[in-house]
């Protein structure tokens, strides 16, 4: 499965179900074009999982949202989820150990650990 370009406009619906992972990349960065033919290979031997790419010079407010501060990064989903976050180009299989991870959580567990740190965030805010 071919890796799809993630904007602005699209995140929402793109992260909102199954396993989603997200690369921030740009053109100019070195590790991050060493990272692409990685995680393009991933995205073929994994038809089950959406691979989205971010072009942090061109959604710079998508980057923003996120607080990229270094790429490439990659943060990961789980219907709807972050479950992960980390800049740095990871080796295959260190990318292949994260995806085994990621599809093995107790996803019952993560909902209830996210809505707690979620009414946190909203009384700390209030």
């Amino acid at each position: 499965m071919a890796t799809k370009t993630l904007t602005i406009e699209n995140h929402n619906e793109t992260v909102a179900d199954g396993t989603v992972l997200i690369d921030f990349w740009a053109d100019w960065c070195g590790p991050c074009k060493q990272f692409a033919p990685v995680f393009e290979q991933s995205s073929e031997n994994h038809a089950d999982i959406t691979y989205a790419k971010v072009d942090t010079e061109d959604q710079q407010q998508l980057a923003a949202m996120y607080g990229i501060t270094s790429i490439p990064t990659l943060v990961v989903y789980r219907d709807g989820i972050p479950v992960f976050g980390q800049p740095g180009a990871l080796p295959g299989q260190a990318l292949e150990s994260l995806i085994e991870q990621v599809q093995g959580l107790d996803m019952d567990e993560v909902r209830e650990q996210w809505t707690k740190q979620q009414a946190e965030r909203e009384t700390a805010e209030a």
